[in-house]
């Protein structure tokens, strides 16, 4: 019985060497589609646009409280409780559309999922279709939280994910430079030197 044992865990772990990885950096991929660049560009403008909307109503609620500063003494009890009110219902307003807008679910959450989650999508498609096609047992994402602390480049699926969605790989240079830059760097650089 242990003889059996020891054969199957030995034929288990041949197969298991035997699965084939890979790894994609998606940000490089999605940096190298105009779709997403394009996306990316309209949801800083609304951003922009919003956050300059937010701030009008936040420095009218500072004039309206350096104007009740300097009428404070002047008004009767009746007018200052009003005032202070008003303030208070503009102040408070103000931080319902910044919630609104930016808050957890709001509409720049939403934006972003109407035009980047679609673009996220196919590339996701594409590289399960490449996974698919190639045998990849597993596919890391470079990018994101999954550290890769050394990969050999012939295991980049990268360009292929880019060709895959029609497009041609190596538009955005600069992500790669940055990490070559990164690759070039000791771990010691800057230590140890007199």
């Amino acid at each position: 019985m242990k003889r059996i044992l020891s054969v199957l865990l030995v034929l288990f772990s041949f197969q298991a060497f035997s699965q084939k990885f890979a790894y994609v950096d998606t940000d490089y991929v999605l940096a190298n589609l105009p779709e997403y660049t394009s996306a990316q560009k309209q949801i800083n403008d609304i951003s922009v646009k919003w956050q300059k909307e937010i701030e009008e109503k936040l420095a009218e609620v500072d004039k309206m409280y350096k104007d009740y500063q300097v009428e404070k003494i002047l008004l009767s009890e009746e007018m200052r409780i009003k005032k202070e009110e008003d303030i208070i219902k503009k102040e408070k307003e103000a931080k319902e559309l910044q919630k609104k807008r930016f808050g957890q679910g709001g509409d720049l959450f939403k934006k972003q999922q109407e035009l980047i989650k679609p673009i996220q999508d196919k590339v996701y498609n594409a590289i399960v279709e490449i996974s698919e096609t190639k045998g990849y047992a597993m596919v890391f994402d470079k990018a994101g939280s999954t550290t890769v602390i050394y990969s050999q480049k012939r295991y980049d699926i990268s360009n292929d994910v880019i060709k895959q969605l029609g497009y041609e790989p190596g538009v955005n240079t600069d992500i790669e430079d940055d990490e070559e830059k990164e690759e070039i760097k000791s771990p010691n650089d800057g230590k140890n030197k007199k």
